[in-house]
């Protein structure tokens, strides 16, 4: 979303009142939670004119009072409104970066940090602190900050998280000469079950081809058993042919059109006719002719949407809404 239709989805927002509004945040990612929550918190004033003109694009009745009007306390509006949407210690955690308060340390904070901001306070540690630490973060962020490390950096970390086998509490305690605040868990003589080939595989599944290459090369030279059970957990683009047809329907329903028009670009001509027959005549023929007609695409880019198009299917198999053949309880990786 452009700087604009954010500027609007606040105004909507605010217009909502902070009730409709925690609702609609608890659908978003935190990513676009922050993203909107600065904006609210950043719009102190509306014109009645551009107040308007976001209802009529949005096609809504709402009433003309209320909100709208000048000298708003849009820091009291959102704070009210993340935490009735994510819980006081989420709330907090955002409101503290988006009003402008001292950034609270912790694991958790880094979570709403940019990966550039993290991969710079994580550089210099040790591997494995460096892995006890992204492994409570979410896989796309991980990736992301993993690839702003140099390669013998990246492969030292990404074989001490699949060898991760959980973090007990006191591993996390010693983490507060570099945070000074721990995670916070559940029992104290229980272990976080984090880490792990599962969750290796999860990131590199969202990592270049390249990248990917030569992280499994490296932990092949020093572990061949290890490197080949990331890979088996690996899911790639032409694993969709083992999604069911049923499973195929759903999720195109979910992708753009322009999004799966340059990630069959790199697909093999099986993968796409199983896509075309999943579709209907007139829509698979626009997409044939759209295939045909469309020049060369760069292969960061063919990843790139790939990687979009397997984190739907990876979300909706979680969601038990699709199912794939090969595996035993139908669920992916």
């Amino acid at each position: 979303m452009d700087d604009k239709g954010l500027e609007d989805a606040a105004i909507l927002l605010i217009s909502m009142g902070e009730e409709g509004a925690a609702d609609v945040f608890r659908h978003l990612t935190p990513k676009e939670v922050q993203s909107l929550g600065e904006k609210i918190a950043r719009t102190k004033t509306i014109s009645r004119d551009r107040y308007e003109r976001v209802l009529v694009r949005f096609e809504e009745q709402v009433e003309s009072e209320g909100l709208i009007e000048f000298g708003l306390d849009t820091d009291d509006y959102v704070s009210n409104v993340l935490h009735r949407a994510l819980g006081n210690d989420k709330a907090k955690l955002l409101l503290e970066r988006i009003i402008g308060a001292d950034d609270a340390p912790g694991i958790d904070n880094l979570k709403w940090m940019d990966p550039v901001t993290v991969a710079e306070l994580l550089r210099l540690e040790h591997p494995q602190i460096v892995a006890v630490i992204l492994v409570h973060l979410e896989p796309d962020q991980v990736s992301a900050v993993l690839r702003r490390f140099p390669e013998a950096q990246r492969n030292e970390v990404m074989i001490r998280l699949a060898t991760l086998d959980g973090v007990q509490p006191a591993a996390l305690q010693e983490l507060s000469e570099v945070l000074s605040k721990v995670l916070a868990g559940g029992g104290r003589s229980s272990k976080s079950n984090l880490g792990g080939i599962k969750t290796a595989a999860e990131v590199l599944n969202l990592m270049g081809t390249g990248v990917e290459v030569s992280v499994l090369d490296y932990i092949r030279n020093s572990d061949v058993e290890l490197a080949q059970k990331i890979s088996d957990n690996m899911f790639t683009f032409d694993d969709l042919m083992r999604v069911d047809d049923r499973g195929i329907q759903t999720v195109l329903k979910e992708v753009q059109s322009e999004s799966l028009l340059v990630a069959l670009k790199g697909a093999t001509e099986e993968l796409r006719e199983k896509v075309f027959r999943n579709m209907s005549s007139r829509a698979a023929e626009m997409l044939r002719e759209d295939l045909a007609s469309r020049g060369p695409v760069r292969v960061a880019e063919v990843e790139a949407e790939q990687k979009t198009i397997l984190q739907v299917v990876r979300r909706l198999s979680d969601d038990g809404q699709i199912a794939m053949s090969g595996g035993g309880d139908g669920q992916f990786l």
